[in-house]
């Protein structure tokens, strides 16, 4: 806030005054918000580690089940077996608020009369393939869940740092602009007061030696009277 720019007058001051306690107050709401929301940012971020660590051990192990069918069985007849899904299954969203923060949170669950079986025959395929299949229809609930946290430890990265933001721009910005006002009025307002003192002892000294200079005079016509 340039000093040029405030109106040294006691309205604005006060004007002044209740912004930067409004600032303050907005101040310790936002900084509070960012350490709730950062308090659960890395609850989040543990359990996607956690997650995300089980989800590629399994995957590697599915991979392997992959690797062996597809050493034992040529690409045509791989293809033909993973052509149609045997299940059908669907993702509803909804969401939660954190902190004002809107997060999903994904619910996966199979169409009714899908099937349990698998949709090929076995006569051309091994049991790799078999046993793949199934851990990736186990898992597939999990990396779910492991998009649900990922994408809600992102929304939530991305609003710590918008909040960041914020607290500096009033910690740093705002509040010292609208404290540096406050104390140029303030010190304006001192000069202006020391002016109006200054000036009221010299009228009140003119007024006194004046009433002292017609005593004086009266005293003297009364003597030569």
């Amino acid at each position: 806030m340039a000093n040029t720019n405030v109106n040294p007058t006691r309205m604005e001051l006060k004007r002044l005054k209740g912004r930067l306690a409004t600032a303050k107050r907005g101040h310790k709401l936002l900084k509070d918000k960012r350490d709730e929301i950062m308090r659960q940012f890395l609850d989040i971020v543990r359990e996607n580690k956690e997650l995300r660590e089980q989800v590629e051990e399994r995957l590697a192990n599915v991979y392997k089940s992959f690797s062996a069918a597809s050493a034992v069985s040529s690409p045509q007849i791989l293809e033909q077996a993973l052509l149609v899904p045997r299940r059908e299954g669907e993702i509803s969203v909804e969401s939660r608020n954190i902190m004002s923060v809107n997060v999903p949170e994904f619910t996966f669950q199979l169409k009714d009369g899908a099937s349990a079986g698998l949709n090929y025959g076995y006569a051309f395929t091994s049991g790799e393939l078999d046993a793949a299949i199934e851990a990736l229809s186990e898992l597939l609930p999990t990396l779910v869940l492991l998009a649900q946290k990922e994408k809600t430890a992102q929304m939530l990265a991305e609003e710590i740092e918008k909040t960041r933001r914020r607290v500096n721009a009033l910690e740093y910005i705002m509040m010292p602009d609208l404290e540096e006002g406050i104390k140029s009025i303030s010190m304006k307002l001192d000069e202006n007061e020391r002016g109006n003192t200054t000036r009221l002892m010299k009228v009140k000294d003119l007024m006194l030696a004046k009433t002292h200079a017609n005593a004086h005079a009266r005293e003297k016509h009364t003597q030569e009277a």
